[in-house]
């Protein structure tokens, strides 16, 4: 008779978590130009002129619009560099970012 004990292989797999992702949020002031504001949307977020100008009209109307939503460097990136470009050029234009629920 044979007595050898077999045990089944167990394998452990590691469970990988997506990354949290952040909104990137315009603020609305009264002073930067509207065509600034699609032009910076345009060319920082790669959105059409109709999408860009629907998103810069609901900031305008309700104080702030979520304009994309990223992993957290992507958002935080993007934000500083669209915020960056309007201060080069003296407005005072403001994206933020914050954790998605």
């Amino acid at each position: 008779m044979n007595d050898t004990v077999t045990t089944p292989k167990t394998r452990t797999r590691t469970k990988v978590e997506r990354p949290k992702l952040h909104k990137v949020i315009l603020i609305n002031d009264d002073y930067t130009p509207r065509e600034f504001v699609t032009m910076i949307l345009k060319a920082e977020f790669r959105m059409t002129e109709d999408q860009a100008y629907k998103v810069m009209i609901t900031a305008h109307k309700l104080g702030a619009c979520v304009v994309a939503v990223f992993t957290k460097d992507v958002a935080e990136t993007k934000a500083t560099r669209a915020t960056d470009a309007a201060r080069t050029k003296g407005y005072p234009l403001l994206f933020t970012t914050e954790p998605e629920e």
